[in-house]
């Protein structure tokens, strides 16, 4: 199911990067993926902070629906996050890009940028 179909890539826009065109955005993609990377089109759940740079990923979550969430792990991700392509995150932090073979279900954490990622079952408390 798109998230968004043929809406403009707003993160995107007037610049160039491993999106290149990518525009359609889809909030499942079958998994495992192909290569063990993220594909262009999947989309995520991206608290702003994390999406603006003001915040490194610190969570990122593949629950158990097949769902994308990518945060900072400080803040409260209620009405404070967008739906964004997987890899606009990857080009703000390339690290996010060695978590595309997390199992539905899990989370990885961690304790701050350029620390490494902790794996674990994801349950939403």
């Amino acid at each position: 199911m798109p998230l968004s179909v043929h809406a403009k890539c707003r993160s995107g826009a007037g610049r160039t990067g491993i999106l290149g065109v990518i525009t359609e955005m889809f909030r499942h993609v079958d998994w495992p993926f192909p290569d063990g990377e993220f594909p262009p089109q999947l989309g995520a759940v991206v608290q702003r902070t994390v999406n603006s740079g003001e915040w490194p990923a610190l969570l990122v979550i593949h629950d158990a629906d097949n769902d994308w969430l990518i945060g900072d792990g400080v803040n409260d991700p209620d009405g404070a996050s967008v739906a964004a392509h997987v890899l606009h995150g990857i080009e703000r932090d390339p690290s996010v890009a060695t978590l595309a073979d997390l199992p539905p279900g899990w989370q990885a954490r961690r304790d701050g940028a350029g620390k490494p990622w902790i794996r674990e079952p994801h349950t939403y408390d």
